[in-house]
């Protein structure tokens, strides 16, 4: 889509091209960001460990901040949020010995962080 432009014109005709590519990728950028923050917590849940289920489905993707530039998501355990740590990194027992650590946090942080890289490198090429 060429479009002849006068030499007068051309700083506002490349100034509407430009605005108009920070739009699309602004949007391409959250809709990323959504998607990596979905995948986050279902990789979350997944992995979690379940003796009743509670804490599994506590899991929620929330958004914290949004402009017409960016979009800031959290992943967050809405109501068990005190066994996140204990769960994640192990714990004493109270009559000695430790809890072994159950791992299922950062495996998924880090697989949410190359899926959002991954997916923004592809939005904007």
């Amino acid at each position: 889509m060429s479009k002849t432009v006068s030499i007068d014109g051309m700083a506002e005709a490349i100034n509407e091209g430009l605005q108009e590519y920070a739009k699309l990728a602004s949007s391409e950028v959250k809709r990323a960001v959504r998607k990596s923050a979905k995948t986050v917590k279902e990789e979350i849940e997944a992995g979690a460990p379940s003796r009743t289920g509670r804490y599994k489905s506590s899991w929620v993707a929330t958004k914290q901040e949004e402009s017409s530039q960016s979009l800031q998501m959290v992943v967050h355990s809405k109501d068990r949020y005190q066994l996140t740590h204990l769960l994640e990194k192990g714990h004493a027992k109270r009559g000695g010995g430790r809890v072994a650590a159950r791992p299922h946090i950062a495996p998924a942080e880090q697989e949410g962080v190359e899926l959002l890289q991954s997916l923004i490198e592809k939005a904007l090429k």
